[in-house]
């Protein structure tokens, strides 16, 4: 280990044990970044025609942002806008470059001054602690998704390794007061985002945009060619295709990495009993660090974690199997069917999070164990939506319908 690695977890160490030590780094952090940030631009021009990108703080393209950047490139009524993308690898991204699209890398000279300059900022998650919208500019929050867990002000307990409950409503409330508009995809979204945000309390509910989530818009206008090619580019033809997609864990946290996933999933025994038909994208979440390792699984299992684009896993695949995470209300646009495995249900409900719904309102079945998984997967051979499931998605996506992108434009950009 360097140095600066030693350190760095020495750093974090004393954070997760010391609260007071914690808030003051922070602190301390955010006015220096806050100062460099005024002094890269110190007399930038708002650009009335200029919109910042950026998707999980700089790790992808994708989302909502992704859909409403697309549709401005190729919509006349926005062909006179220009457009800066924010990534932490922007080499990577380097495919995106056009005479209308600029690419910067993530807290970088370059990225604040394009902050600093740009009329709107459009993103998924929250923006940095010390990354504040000048007057005259516009933030839009897309956020990521419908949410079964609690959310800021919601939660009622927190077992975040980095955050007490205190610090993790203080950035909800930080970060209310920053944006502008707040996007739901539905009238249960709305309701949820104004108590996580406290917007009912600080009279802003009026932030929020129910049209619908930009990002579905290309599941609802997928079609079995661009599934075809999806497939065939992922080296999954022949194949029924599960998408294995579980959620990171507020206590799994290593010093100087960040948040970790350990699979809880026999791949052994999974391989054994379905290989012959099926194989595996597994795709962990966004906010988990450590890489995985499928050598000895492959062809059957295939780790699409650092794939940009989740919507492209959603239409190649023929299954979901998730726990708690939000794809789940993404991936039933496209009415295909879902397991939930919940091998650690009553830790995660009553200890980490908490749920917004029952879950007998789930579009499938819950399982607790590998036999109940096995057993849920060759279940979907024949399957088609009941009325459960139409229910379901006529409540958490009744404005998923192809054009959220358009409208939700419509009201940002008058």
């Amino acid at each position: 280990m360097s140095i600066a690695s030693a350190v760095k977890k020495t750093i974090f160490d004393i954070a997760k044990k010391n609260k007071a030590f914690r808030v003051a780094a922070r602190g301390g952090r955010d006015a220096v970044y806050r100062v460099k940030m005024t002094l890269d631009a110190p007399a930038a021009k708002i650009d009335e025609k200029k919109v910042y990108f950026q998707t999980f703080s700089g790790r992808g393209y994708s989302d909502s942002p992704k859909a409403m950047y697309l549709y401005m490139l190729n919509a006349p009524e926005y062909r006179d806008y220009h457009f800066v993308w924010s990534f932490r690898e922007p080499e990577r991204f380097a495919f995106l470059k056009n005479e209308r699209t600029e690419i910067v890398k993530f807290r970088s000279r370059a990225d604040n001054i394009a902050l600093r300059t740009s009329k709107y900022w459009i993103s998924n998650y929250r923006m940095l602690d010390h990354q504040h919208p000048r007057r005259g500019q516009v933030y839009v929050q897309c956020w990521h998704g419908t949410p079964l867990k609690r959310l800021g002000y919601d939660l009622e307990a927190s077992d975040n390794s980095m955050n007490s409950l205190k610090e993790i409503r203080s950035k909800y409330r930080t970060d209310a007061k920053k944006f502008s508009y707040l996007l739901s995809p539905s009238p249960f979204c709305t309701d949820k985002f104004a108590t996580a945000w406290n917007l009912v309390r600080t009279k802003q509910t009026h932030k929020i945009i129910e049209e619908g989530y930009p990002r579905n818009d290309r599941l609802i206008n997928a079609d079995e060619k661009e599934r075809a090619g999806l497939r065939k580019a992922l080296g999954v033809e022949g194949k029924k295709v599960i998408l294995y997609a579980p959620t990171w864990r507020d206590n799994q946290h290593t010093s100087g990495e960040g948040y970790t996933y350990k699979t809880e999933v026999d791949f052994d025994r999974l391989r054994e009993e379905l290989g012959d038909e099926y194989v595996i994208l597994f795709r962990a979440h966004y906010l988990v660090a450590n890489s995985f390792d499928f050598e000895k699984y492959r062809g059957f299992v295939t780790d699409v974690s650092s794939y940009s684009d989740i919507n492209e896993l959603y239409i190649a695949a023929d299954i979901l199997i998730t726990d708690y995470s939000s794809v789940f209300f993404d991936f039933a646009n496209l009415r295909k069917p879902e397991i939930f495995y919940m091998y650690d249900l009553e830790e995660y409900a009553g200890e980490l999070r908490g749920f917004y719904f029952s879950l007998d309102e789930l579009p499938g079945p819950i399982v607790r164990d590998e036999d109940a998984l096995i057993e849920a997967v060759r279940g979907c051979d024949g399957w088609q939506p009941d009325e459960k499931y139409e229910s379901f998605c006529a409540k958490y996506a009744p404005k998923d319908d192809g054009h959220a992108s358009e409208r939700v434009l419509a009201r940002i950009i008058r």
